[in-house]
């Protein structure tokens, strides 16, 4: 007598605005972040002799980045020819356990051959913390030929609240004036301590976006992206639009939107697609 199996049923593709990378474990997710990041990687290197890569603090890329330390596929990254910017951080010292920065230094910056002028962390305590790293950017991508003054590749996150860097909901970097590409967000609707984020007209300048959202808790937060039932000012994550790039959504199944609200793979997000 033949043997039976139960089938479980993969969650449909997720009708988010941009593409979606679906996988049924973080480990399977981050295997196809590797191989995303390579290709944009080396591919910049060659084309401008240089790759900008902005990441995001936080426990959910953790372990992605850790993965880029010791994945032999990881072996060739161009790490002597990328300059490494921080997308957000809080205004503490580099020691505090909250700093952005500080897990991103043990991680990678000291674990990788990136030489030290390369990284840019955000000196977010100074007072126009602000202002000197949008100096900053600004000094190191106006070399590179007009059009392609940009960041190559970012990696955002997202709350439960719809926020990413440190976009939160109605907070004021939200209104940020539009030739602003870095803000200090503060007040009653930022989550302590006060911020340091790059503005939606830098993000969305950039040539790739990826925002890796894992875990059943972010679920209920997709459901409603993917219903289209709220804004970029309840959920900011909605504000992040590349104009002339691509914006690519990383889940895992246990993030993925309930089926009633999760679209199909004949949707536009579908159709962009699960790689």
């Amino acid at each position: 007598m033949a043997e039976t199996y139960d089938v479980v049923p993969r969650p449909p593709m997720p009708n988010l605005p941009g593409g979606v990378v679906l996988r049924e474990s973080v480990d399977e997710l981050i295997d196809a972040m590797i191989a995303d990041l390579l290709v944009h990687a080396n591919g910049c290197v060659r084309a401008f002799g240089d790759f900008h890569l902005a990441l995001s603090g936080g426990s959910t890329p953790e372990p992605f980045y850790r993965r880029l330390m010791y994945d032999p596929a990881c072996r060739e990254f161009p790490w002597k020819r990328t300059h490494l910017w921080i997308v957000d951080e809080r205004r503490v010292p580099f020691e505090d356990d909250r700093s952005n920065f500080k897990m991103i230094r043990e991680t990678i910056v000291a674990q990788s051959d990136i030489p030290a002028e390369q990284v840019h962390p955000m000196r977010a305590t100074e007072p126009d913390a602000d202002e000197k790293y949008e100096r900053v950017l600004r000094e190191m991508l106006e070399w590179r030929e007009k059009g392609h003054d940009r960041l190559d590749y970012v990696l955002l996150g997202m709350g439960a609240d719809g926020h990413t860097a440190s976009l939160f909901p109605n907070s004021p970097a939200l209104d940020a004036p539009r030739d602003r590409l870095v803000a200090i967000n503060a007040g009653p609707t930022v989550t302590p301590p006060d911020r340091v984020t790059m503005t939606y007209t830098l993000l969305n300048a950039s040539r790739f976006i990826g925002v890796m959202v894992t875990g059943s808790g972010k679920r209920a937060t997709l459901t409603k992206i993917a219903a289209r039932q709220v804004g970029p000012r309840q959920m900011p994550i909605l504000g992040v639009r590349p104009l002339g790039g691509e914006l690519r959504w990383y889940i895992d199944e246990a993030a993925c939107p309930t089926p009633d609200t999760a679209g199909d793979s004949g949707s536009a997000a579908g159709a962009a697609g699960e790689q």
